[in-house]
């Protein structure tokens, strides 16, 4: 019948104008999907997420009000331990007798396999080294040329203390407001100081401090220390690993605690050594040109 055929035509027609409708709305809103992404920045898998702003800084503001209780509780510690040194083809590996004690005394021996090769003392300004091997005893001033020449730790002897026990050196004001406060992956980082004149940051893992730097006024890091397998010590925690790297000297050298006791009772005598019968002696005074003056 004529009208049913021109019905079911407009039918037709109707279907394929909404089809067409249809697809034309998809590919409008495809295209508008994929500005979307294009302007939406991507999040990594791996990003971690970064607490407020004000929750940060409380945060690291109780982290260091712990690391100052710390400081206060912790006088000394005493313990064998592995050092491991590098500087560029150098690669030194040794058993040390580490004693320290606030705010600058310390006391290595270092062993050989057939004794003790070397023992440094310092005490305030004065430092003093025997060499059994050879006898040879040595008398000079505490200062970061000489702990770097026999113990690898190119600071002077306050701040080398510091850096065995895992405290925040004496330039780091505890007690003052961080500048900046920022996550480094897990490590909530607090910064003090600023670029004119220098910067100190304290890295904070798992309440425990897992990182110190200090950065010089041009930019370059002087040090940068980390401290990991905190352990618990008679009630205070103590990291069984430092790590400490010093790219002005170019150098690396980690020590690995073995048996730390803290806090033990440690005469000032440990700190002072005499002279061997008929000890070569030599002041560690350097000259202009850095080789030792004998005044044996």
């Amino acid at each position: 019948m004529p009208p049913a055929r021109a019905t079911e035509r407009a039918r037709r027609r109707t279907t394929v104008s909404i089809a067409a409708a249809v697809s034309t709305l998809a590919l409008v809103m495809i295209g508008t999907s994929a500005c979307v992404v294009i302007h939406t920045p991507a999040v990594p898998d791996n990003a971690t997420p970064i607490a407020a702003p004000d929750e940060a800084r409380l945060q690291a503001e109780k982290m260091i009000a712990a690391l100052a209780e710390r400081d206060r509780r912790l006088a000394c510690v005493q313990s064998p331990a592995v050092m491991e040194y590098t500087a560029g083809d150098q690669h030194v590996k040794a058993k040390e007798d580490i004693t320290a004690k606030r705010p600058g005394n310390l006391r290595v021996e270092a062993m050989s396999p057939f004794g003790v090769a070397l023992l440094l003392a310092a005490q305030g300004n004065d430092l003093a080294i025997f060499e059994p091997g050879r006898n040879r005893f040595m008398r000079g001033q505490a200062n970061a040329d000489t702990l770097y020449k026999y113990v690898r730790i190119p600071m002077a002897p306050t701040d080398a203390v510091g850096l065995l026990m895992g405290l925040a050196p004496p330039a780091f004001a505890l007690g003052s407001s961080a500048n900046t406060v920022s996550n480094d992956g897990a490590m909530l980082v607090t910064t003090f100081g600023d670029a004119a004149s220098g910067t100190h940051a304290l890295g904070f893992s798992d309440g425990n401090l897992a990182m110190v730097r200090d950065t010089g006024a041009d930019g370059r890091i002087n040090y940068e220390v980390r401290y990991s397998d905190y352990r618990d010590i008679g009630g205070v925690m103590f990291p069984y690993v430092v790590d400490a790297s010093f790219p002005a000297a170019g150098s690396h050298v980690t020590f690995h605690y073995l048996r730390p006791i803290v806090n033990g009772v440690i005469p000032d005598s440990t700190f002072v050594l005499t002279p061997a019968p008929g000890a070569t002696l030599m002041n560690l005074s350097f000259d202009d040109g850095g080789a030792f003056s004998n005044e044996s």
